[in-house]
């Protein structure tokens, strides 16, 4: 009887180490099925967007469907914008930069230290000349800047013909909204064979941005703004975002609604004095204080004492890249305008 039971002991201990043997394989296969399934594979195809000038009533342009083909992860980047840049270095694409223009606007000072080491092109927007200077074998960006002028990098279909694929974010294309960004860092993560960190990095924005709509919950009613293009006391004319479609998708995230319901573009004082709009926002172009001092002027201008925003101390500075740069930067720069807008929330 003890001589059965021993044996039976046996084959029972063995079994328990084959299934665990059997279990350990399994999952050794999943994790490494699993970390296959992360690695792009060459040639890849994904489909993005070409810019075809605008036309008819609105001016705005059209963005048609454009396959492009990546045969490896790009090794030489020219960037159209530093926002755009800065999105790569959060990857850790520092050394896959050849390049980046439009270099002006607040720095993301996680990555300063990386965008520091990259080829300037120019702090203003590049041509195709100064792009293709570099030799590049990617050129990514901000749509608008996708044309042949003084200071467009090329049309896509241009790049296209000498070999260099293009990828443009969609958030930069009319109806693309912050919501869209998730969907480019995946798209990054893809081409350049990065899918871990695009993962991770997309994880930590979607967090910050709930953190900021979780705040602003208790908020219940919106606010109209106007917004004033210039930094020049003399030229107080507006602006229409109407088109701008990520920019309106960031005040919406903050519950605010421009206070005039008129196509893009160039919006009159008059239009605005009509309007009477609860805040003022100024742009912000560059590292120069003419944004605070067309503040000052406007409290003291009587054309335009008679506004809610000026009797109420409600004109506000908000950086040009963080409406139009079209990326994850934009969400830190709502983060702390929300805080002048909502002091009360401040510390919420």
């Amino acid at each position: 009887m003890k001589k059965k039971k021993i044996i039976a002991t046996v084959v029972l201990s063995v079994s328990v180490l084959a299934l665990a043997a059997c279990g350990n394989h399994q999952a050794s296969k999943t994790k490494e099925s699993s970390s296959q399934s992360a690695k792009t594979v060459y040639p890849l195809k994904i489909k993005n967007y070409k810019k075809v000038a605008a036309s008819g009533a609105t001016g705005d342009p059209t963005w048609p469907e454009s396959t492009q083909t990546f045969t490896h992860a790009p090794k030489k980047v020219v960037v159209n914008t530093r926002p755009m840049a800065e999105l790569l270095l959060h990857l850790g694409l520092e050394k896959s930069i050849a390049g980046v223009g439009a270099t002006f606007g607040d720095k993301d000072t996680s990555v300063e230290k990386e965008f520091d080491h990259l080829k300037n092109l120019g702090d203003k927007y590049i041509t195709q000349e100064t792009a293709l200077s570099v030799n590049p074998d990617f050129v990514f960006g901000r749509g608008g800047l996708f044309e042949k002028s003084e200071w467009g990098v090329g049309t896509v279909d241009s790049l296209n013909e000498m070999q260099i694929p293009t990828y443009i974010m969609k958030s930069s294309t009319t109806g693309g909204t912050f919501d869209s960004i998730y969907g480019d860092i995946d798209n990054l993560g893809k081409i350049f064979n990065v899918k871990p960190a695009a993962d991770a990095f997309k994880t930590k924005i979607k967090t910050q941005e709930t953190a900021l709509k979780d705040r602003l919950k208790s908020v219940d009613k919106s606010q109209t703004f106007a917004y004033l293009i210039s930094n020049d006391p003399n030229d107080l004319t507006g602006y229409s975002i109407t088109g701008e479609t990520f920019a309106v998708s960031l005040f919406n995230m903050l519950k605010l609604k421009q206070a005039y319901d008129v196509p893009t573009g160039a919006v009159s004082i008059e239009k605005i004095i009509e309007s009477n709009p609860d805040m003022i926002i100024i742009s912000k172009w560059d590292n120069t204080d003419n944004a605070e001092k067309m503040v000052k002027a406007l409290y003291k201008s009587d054309k335009v004492s008679n506004l809610k925003a000026i009797k109420n101390k409600k004109v506000y500075i908000l950086n040009y890249n963080y409406m139009f740069g079209y990326s994850y930067q934009s969400l830190a720069g709502m983060d702390a305008f929300a805080k002048q807008v909502y002091p009360d929330l401040k510390d919420k």
